[in-house]
């Protein structure tokens, strides 16, 4: 069984529960919405089937952030290399082949002559010769189509929007009032823009987690401080791709994965993982080890978009990624060149779990059970990227959905505080039952208090058949402070 997470597209033209049981049991692990391309009521639609299908399933919305877009179009304009086009920062104003209308309105005041304007996702390239007032003029370097409302990128320039449009605002608090589980924020730049949604949720007392995507050249730069005020980061490889020189994305995906791992933060890689299979039934051999190569940096978890949010083969996508990453995963640990460090100044949370982790290197250790209320010791453990499932009890649907993002761990939820003995005995049996510890393998159980002053305070070591023996004496603490 994978232990890298599924995070799937999901539109509101195909949401039905039916559809959504399938891709679930396929190996999905998150649904994601995106924005862009929903309506409120077809959120809403999204959000119930989800629920419907099952509790578990955590669901993830994303914001437009601070991004440009062409206006309206009757039809599809056709652009031929050389042609001359002037630039106008007109939100209202329809785009025509002479002349393209875009979202910003101050673009004459953040772009300079020399610049490149990609269209599209880069399909289409502009090049600025002039700029005069209200207006650029741009010679088109390629021939290219452009419809409505699509990117507009200018690499290497930093474009002074807010953090937040009005659309953003209303799609957090509708994710608020629904109670879902993350906000994708887009283009993040800075932690100020992380803090933007903060201040949002924090206004309405919301314990939503923020994943903020990464998808330009001040993303990259400001990363640490990033990684810092979010709950984890999503690798947004479609934008940055344009933002930043191509061939610097594996590099900058393998920095972002390593430094995410080293705080504790969840991270997704995501765009074009399976991009064929849109289409085609099978992915390209490129695609196969691109998924691989991921995993053997230590993400958390891929991202599939339009594979199953508009393609033609969703349920085999989810499969063939499945497979993918349970096959990546037995190789890596045959070669791990990447070992998490446990740092001089440590938390005990943190040394316990990673000798939790050492234990499964050194004593053999085949399984890691855990209980929570907030997840944070199951992160930790997660972090370490042992070679065995941690099973993490957990006392909120929300901290369960929430370890949906986090490598390894098989969250369930336990409605409620129950003796020690009997939840670790009950999750012994539930690891037997899928395959993953038989009797004669060691378990190793993280638990301890909750609370103010609380956390995790133990780490004890069992031989699972000693604990199925009638004569055997229980040794966890009996009056754990809840």
């Amino acid at each position: 069984m994978k232990q890298t997470k599924i995070v799937c597209s999901i539109s509101d033209r195909r949401c039905d529960q039916d559809f959504i049981r399938k891709l679930f049991f396929a190996g999905m692990n998150v649904v994601r919405m995106n924005t862009a391309h929903a309506t409120p009521d077809g959120i809403r639609t999204i959000i119930n089937n989800v629920r419907a299908v099952s509790p578990h399933l955590g669901i993830l919305i994303d914001t437009k952030g601070p991004e440009i877009r062409t206006t309206d179009v009757k039809e599809p304009i056709e652009y031929k290399t050389g042609d001359v086009v002037k630039i106008f920062g007109r939100p209202e104003m329809e785009t025509s082949h002479d002349i393209v209308n875009v979202s910003y309105q101050d673009i004459t005041r953040d772009v300079k002559v020399g610049d490149d304007v990609l269209f599209d996702d880069g399909a289409l390239d502009m090049k600025i010769m002039e700029n005069v007032g209200p207006m650029l003029i741009a010679r088109v370097e390629n021939d290219g189509v452009l419809g409505a409302h699509k990117s507009v990128n200018v690499p290497g320039e930093h474009i002074d929007l807010p953090a937040l449009t009005e659309k953003d605002r209303n799609n957090i608090l509708l994710a608020i009032h629904e109670d879902i589980d993350f906000i994708a924020h887009s283009f993040v730049r800075n932690a100020a823009d992380v803090k933007a949604v903060q201040n949002i949720l924090d206004e309405y007392h919301s314990d939503i987690k923020i994943i903020s995507k990464i998808e330009n050249q001040e993303g990259v730069d400001n990363i640490d401080e990033i990684i810092d005020a979010s709950y984890g980061i999503m690798i947004a490889r479609g934008d940055l791709g344009i933002e930043v020189p191509i061939e610097r994305i594996p590099g900058i995906q393998r920095q972002i994965i390593r430094k995410c791992v080293l705080k504790k933060k969840p991270v997704i890689v995501a765009t074009q993982m399976l991009h064929t299979m849109i289409n085609n039934p099978r992915p390209t051999r490129a695609e196969v080890t691109d998924i691989a190569n991921a995993i053997y940096s230590n993400t958390d978890a891929l991202m599939l978009s339009g594979e199953t949010a508009s393609g033609k083969y969703p349920l085999e996508a989810v499969l063939t990624m499945a497979s993918i990453a349970e096959q990546a995963e037995k190789d890596r640990a045959k070669v791990n060149d990447f070992v998490v460090p446990l740092n001089d100044n440590c938390t005990q949370r943190e040394f316990l779990a990673h000798a939790a982790i050492d234990a499964t290197r050194r004593l053999g250790v085949a399984g890691i059970i855990t209980d929570s209320e907030t997840g944070e010791t199951a992160r930790n453990i997660a972090a370490f990227r042992g070679p065995t499932p941690v099973l993490a009890i957990c006392y909120k649907e929300k901290t369960q959905r929430w370890l949906n993002l986090s490598y390894g761990v098989i969250p369930i939820y336990q409605k409620e505080h129950l003796r020690p003995e009997y939840m670790f005995i009950a999750a012994i049996r539930m690891l037997r039952q899928k395959g993953y510890i038989t009797l004669n393998d060691k378990i190793a159980y993280l638990s301890g208090s909750f609370g103010e002053g609380g956390g995790t305070t133990f780490l004890e070591i069992n031989k699972v058949k000693q604990v199925f023996d009638k004569s055997y004496e229980f040794h966890l603490p009996q009056h754990i402070k809840r």
